[in-house]
């Protein structure tokens, strides 16, 4: 079995056909751009906490490339 078969704590992104991982893997994105990707596509829990998450990596993302 692949990891792309299995997802530990639910089913949030193996809904999908395309998971998180494999565009961050795809695009060659860094730790914070990664997690930007996780948060927009993820369909679990209060879609708004999510979004916010996104936007929290990317004012790190911001801040370090000052």
């Amino acid at each position: 079995m692949s990891a792309n078969d299995k997802q530990v704590g639910g089913d949030h992104y193996k809904r999908n056909e395309i998971q998180p991982w494999d565009v961050i893997e795809q695009y060659n994105l860094d730790f914070f751009e990664g997690n930007v990707i996780k948060y927009v596509l993820r369909s679990k829990g209060d879609r708004k906490t999510d979004l916010m998450k996104a936007v929290h990596y990317l004012q790190k993302k911001l801040e370090l490339m000052e």
